[in-house]
Formats: structure tokens, C-alpha cells, sequence
């Protein structure tokens, strides 16, 4: 148990009634989950606002609220303190409660639109192969060092991130790579965090639905580079346009990595084959088994970030060869017919016409590529045309189907993906619901040396219909069905 005073230390009081001496058992924000002495913290979410909820906070057994509003009648015996965020005074209230730990690690974060999972992921992979106790938070899994736990978010709340950082603490680890989204940075979860470094992969159309414009999703994501500290580095892909907005206002040191510009890290692809490609940074060659210009971005930024941290350089780039691809990340399979299944999280329209361009470079043209591709409900609607266009243009034969559709009508998410189909690709298009009888179909259509893409879940293990969440595996779907189907 901690003082309430102790837990505040940091957080900007508009208002106290009561006594911050007393003791607090946990840091609650779901009133369901409010204990015996507990402090509650009212949020305004995007669907509830937690104010609603004080009075059932305390009737639970909470005995101190935290709110934006303080309400018009005061429990006697009850503390209240007012602050103008509830969403960054619980940040910083969870980092003081589990002991700041985020001040004993060296905490990297990684932000964009495509690449934080490759990234976050691989750096991981690269410092456990290097000999070091490391710790990963990503949209796939969080690591504490050997130990796996499962994550329903691409950035945490701030509690679960602080409790988990704790653990780091306890196994004594002593570096963490960290996806940072823009709903995360926007809600504050990251507050009270102190970071080493930050890196900045690209940005493209994604997330309009929350951030209504592009300027505030980009501005979003920039807010994570404002608030890093002197020492800190600040790591951007130039090549991006919008990579330099990121280093603008930071304080920290400003490093840059591209393929086509100068910057401080560069890379050459020197081949691209299916079992991966040869790169030349900074004079030497290295073997990826990860193909792709996006991915040839990812590898160096990976490289810069191990640099940066302090590991030597030809250690670097031997480990580089070793890493593994990341599950639901251009997740290849060949069946015995020669057919080629790549599973892939491209879910923007970017990171889609960044897939099907590299399928393009490996093909010899006598190939049919036959992508399976949706959208998800109750999500940025404006991108669906455009990756009906993309799918379209790039694919010789497109299955439109499902893609978690939430609560939103199936058919009329793949009808506004349709809508972008130019006159001329429209016979190349097949519309098919259920998503299984989608890729049954692809793999139907597939005849030897076809490439079949399956876009937009990735890792993702389930297909969500209005809250119910069914078990569905691209991969391991795929896999049978090729070995089902007879040719």
C-alpha cells in the first residue's frame, strides 16, 4: 500500500477534498474492478464516461476519487482531488504506484503507421541473441525477458504498461522495446514514462476514424518525440515525409535513416529474392531473411536503434542475419503444388500496395497473384475504396470478404471497398463473405507457381461479428485448405 500524496507525486491538482494522507490499496479505472481502499479514477473515454461510476466506485469499498469534475455532493470520508486529465494523472499515478519503472530500463519506443510490430519485435529477438535480459510490448505479445503474456492492445493502459514494466524491474531486465500507437499517445498512456530513444517509422492513411484528420494523426504520433528528454535519441525515417516534422521540436539527439536520401543510416538492396535479400549498411553486406523495401527500412532501422544503444557494429550486422520474421508479417508457406501463400497484417492502404509491390518484384510475370482482402467495422471507412483500388489494380483476381466487421454490416463494408475498383479491374474482382469460403476460393483458383495474399489479419487469431469473437487463423487456414484442395 502507498499514500495517495506519494501516488499524486507529479500529477497537476486542480482541487483536494479531503486528506492525501491516507492509504491506497490499487489504482482502479473500471469500477467493476474497485476494491477495499482503493483509489478511483474517473475517465472520459470514447464510450463511457467514468464519472457516471463514482458513486458505485464507493459504495466498492473506493475510499479517494481522482476526476475532472468533482460531483455536486461529497461523500464524508471520502477524498477527492480534481486534475484537468484523468487519462494523464492515472499515467503518472501508475508509474509513482509501481515504483517508476520505467526509470530502470532502457526504454525504447517505436511509432507509425506500418512497422512498429517488425521493429519492436526483431529489436527484441536481436538483444536476446546478443546475450541481454530484454523486454518487448507489442501488438503480437508483451515479453518479460523468457515469459509470455497476452496483449489485447498495440499500447496498453497505463497500468497494465507499469505493471509490466515492474516485472521487467523484478527479472532484471534491462532493455524494452515498446510499440507506441497514437490512440496510446492520445490518451496519455505513455505519460511518466522516461524513454531512451524513440523511433519514427512511417505514416500513412490509417486510424481518421478516431483522429478525424491526418494533420492531427501525424501530430499525434510527434507528441512522443516532444516529450523526450536531452539525453534521449530521436530516430526518424527521412525518406518519409513526414520524418523530419518529427524531430522539430524534440530535445533529444536526432539521428536519420533512409534508403534514397543522405542520412546518418543508410541502406542498399543489392538483391531481392522470396527467401530474403542482400543489403549493403554502412559499406557491408548483410543477408535478411525479410524481403521487401519495407522491410529493408525495418532491418535498418533496427540496425540504427542497435547502434545508438551502444552494441558494435559488425555484432550488429551478424545478428541482423539471424533474426526470424515476425508472426503475420509477410508469413510465407509452398505446397507441394508450388502454390505460394503469404499471410500479411497489411490492414492500411499502404502497407497492402507495400506487399503486392514486392510480391511484384519477385514474380516473373508468368504468375497469377490472388489476393483475399477486407476491411474492418466500425473503423476509418475512407480507407476502404482506396484499398479496393490498390488490391484491384496490383492482383490479377481480388476476394473481397470479411475483416473483424465488428458491428458493422459485412456486405457494406466490401461494397464501399468495391466502390474504388476502376471500370477495367472490376472482372477481376469476386465477392465472398465468409472469409474461410474466401481463401477455399483463392486456393481453388490457384493453379502451380500462383501466389496467393492474404491481407489485413496477420497474427490475429479471430474473426470479430458484432462483440462475439470466433477462433480463425489465416495461416494455419490456409495451410490446410492447400493441402486439401486437388488439383
Amino acid at each position: 500500500m502507498m499514500t495517495l500524496k506519494d501516488i499524486l507525486y507529479g500529477v497537476s491538482l486542480s482541487a483536494v477534498s479531503g486528506s492525501t494522507s491516507i492509504m491506497v490499496d490499487n489504482i482502479c479505472f473500471d469500477s467493476r474492478k474497485v476494491g477495499m481502499d482503493d483509489v478511483f479514477v474517473a475517465i472520459k473515454g470514447v464510450v463511457a464516461d467514468g464519472h457516471e461510476f463514482i458513486d458505485k466506485a464507493i459504495a466498492s469499498g473506493a475510499k479517494s476519487i481522482v476526476c475532472e469534475e468533482l460531483p455536486k455532493q461529497l461523500v464524508n470520508e471520502i477524498t477527492y482531488v480534481e486534475v484537468d486529465n484523468g487519462n494523464k494523472a492515472l499515467a503518472i499515478m501508475a508509474s509513482n504506484f509501481y515504483g517508476n519503472p520505467s526509470k530502470n530500463l532502457r526504454l525504447v519506443g517505436v511509432t507509425g503507421t506500418n512497422g512498429k510490430t517488425t521493429v519492436s519485435s526483431l529489436l527484441y529477438q536481436l538483444f536476446k541473441k546478443a546475450g541481454f535480459k530484454v523486454g518487448l510490448i507489442s501488438t503480437i505479445r508483451i515479453m518479460v525477458d523468457n515469459k509470455e503474456y497476452v496483449t489485447t492492445h498495440t499500447t496498453p493502459d497505463a497500468l497494465t504498461i507499469n505493471k509490466y514494466l515492474q516485472l521487467m524491474n523484478d527479472a532484471g531486465v534491462e532493455y524494452c522495446f515498446m510499440e507506441v500507437s497514437s490512440h496510446g499517445i492520445h490518451q496519455k498512456r505513455t505519460e511518466g514514462l522516461v524513454f531512451e530513444g524513440a523511433i519514427f517509422t512511417n505514416l500513412s492513411h490509417d486510424h481518421l476514424d478516431y483522429h478525424k484528420t491526418f494533420a492531427e494523426y501525424r501530430d499525434t504520433k510527434k507528441m512522443l518525440f516532444d516529450r523526450l528528454p536531452k539525453k534521449a535519441f530521436a530516430l526518424t525515417n527521412i525518406d518519409d515525409k513526414n520524418g523530419l516534422v518529427m524531430l522539430q521540436n524534440t530535445e533529444a539527439r536526432k539521428y536519420t535513416y533512409a534508403l534514397k536520401s543522405y542520412a546518418n543510416y543508410r541502406a542498399q538492396i543489392l538483391e531481392n529474392q522470396f527467401n530474403g535479400q542482400l543489403l549493403k549498411i554502412d559499406d557491408n553486406e548483410v543477408w535478411s531473411k525479410l524481403i521487401g523495401d519495407f522491410n529493408a527500412y525495418n532491418m535498418l532501422a533496427i540496425y540504427a536503434t542497435a547502434d545508438l544503444l551502444g552494441l558494435e557494429k559488425l555484432e550488429i550486422l551478424r545478428l541482423l542475419s539471424e533474426l526470424e520474421n515476425v508472426e503475420g508479417r509477410f508469413q510465407y508457406y509452398i505446397s507441394k503444388e508450388s502454390i505460394t501463400a503469404i499471410v500479411d497484417y497489411a490492414h492500411t492502404p499502404d502497407a497492402l500496395k507495400n506487399v503486392l509491390d514486392t510480391i511484384g518484384t519477385l514474380r516473373t510475370g508468368n504468375e497469377n497473384v490472388i489476393t483475399v482482402v477486407g476491411c474492418g467495422g466500425d473503423r476509418d471507412k475512407s480507407k476502404r475504396p482506396v484499398m479496393g483500388h490498390i488490391a484491384s489494380s496490383l492482383s490479377n483476381k481480388v476476394i473481397f470478404t470479411s475483416d473483424n466487421p465488428r458491428s458493422e454490416s459485412p456486405t457494406v463494408i466490401i461494397e464501399e471497398m468495391e466502390a474504388g475498383v476502376e471500370p477495367q479491374n472490376a472482372n477481376k474482382t469476386l465477392s465472398i463473405v465468409n472469409r474461410k469460403q474466401a481463401i477455399k476460393t483463392a486456393c481453388q483458383l490457384a493453379a502451380a507457381k500462383d501466389i496467393i495474399l492474404i491481407a489485413g489479419k496477420g497474427h490475429e487469431t479471430y474473426q470479430e461479428t458484432n462483440g462475439v469473437r470466433e477462433d480463425f487463423d489465416d495461416f494455419k487456414m490456409v495451410k490446410e485448405l492447400l493441402a486439401s484442395v486437388k488439383k
